[in-house]
């Protein structure tokens, strides 16, 4: 929540200027299950946790084994060599330590290019008013592309895209990235849907509150088919707990821009 409030700040802040902002939204591939063991270890040791911390860690992770049963027939047992178990308490946190490094990479790059990361999605935005700025950004999408290489994460490019934020005529941009020997353009797109959140290219949120309003009476339709008989408290029981949370989501993101 507040990384979508100074996200959408700053880019209000840069539309009421008459700028345009252009953002390439990514998604690691199947990220918490490919982070390679070693260079997990690698970076662990880089922060200087204590050795106790640092087996602990190694005991959570490792000398895991995994097999394949189809029709009662069992494969041979192969070891993991990488993956974090997703459910856990841990989990997360080590994937975050993983490409907490990205951010640096990044603004070594270009500072003016900002970057967020949340999970596995990661926000790469810059302020476009020349052909130069887009292509600032192109070379940090090139140097997030040079990471996950390294650091053996590939992104999902189907699922990523590209989006340009302006008030007024924008500047007709477009993104890559290098796959083996062709470049794969990112889809350019109306709105996103982030945290949950759709965010349109004008910010008006339209798109989101269309979405909301359609789960709401979809939510209300429910309550009215299979609760027949119910009183008022029964109602507003049923209100909070399955109506009101789905109008009511980061609205702190999108009700103040609304009232603008």
């Amino acid at each position: 929540m507040l990384q979508l409030l100074k996200i959408l700040d700053d880019w209000t802040n840069n539309l009421d200027q008459g700028k345009q902002i252009d953002v390439i939204c990514t998604d690691f591939e199947k990220a918490f299950d490919k982070v390679p063991h070693h260079g997990l270890f690698c970076k662990l040791e880089e922060y200087h946790l204590d050795h106790r911390l640092l087996h602990w860690i190694t005991d959570f992770l490792c000398n895991r084994k995994q097999r394949v049963r189809v029709n009662g027939c069992y494969s041979q047992w192969y070891r993991v060599e990488s993956g974090i178990p997703q459910g856990s308490i841990l989990g997360p946190i080590l994937f975050l330590i993983y490409i907490n490094d990205l951010l640096s990479v990044c603004r070594t790059q270009c500072p003016n290019t900002k970057i967020f990361l949340y999970a596995d999605d990661a926000k790469v935005y810059n302020v476009v008013t020349s052909d130069e700025d887009q292509k600032n950004l192109q070379r940090v999408v090139d140097k997030v592309k040079e990471w996950c290489d390294q650091w053996l994460l590939s992104l999902n490019v189907t699922k990523c895209y590209h989006m340009s934020y302006s008030s007024r005529q924008s500047i007709d941009t477009s993104y890559y990235m290098q796959q083996k020997e062709s470049a794969c353009i990112f889809q350019k797109v109306d709105y996103i849907k982030d945290l949950g959140v759709f965010v349109d290219s004008q910010l008006t949120f339209s798109e989101h509150i269309h979405q909301k309003i359609n789960k709401a009476y979809s939510m209300l339709g429910i309550i009215k088919r299979n609760f027949i008989h119910k009183d008022p408290r029964t109602f507003i029981l049923l209100y909070k707990a399955l109506v009101r949370p789905h109008v009511e989501y980061a609205n702190s993101v999108w009700s103040p821009l609304q009232k603008r």
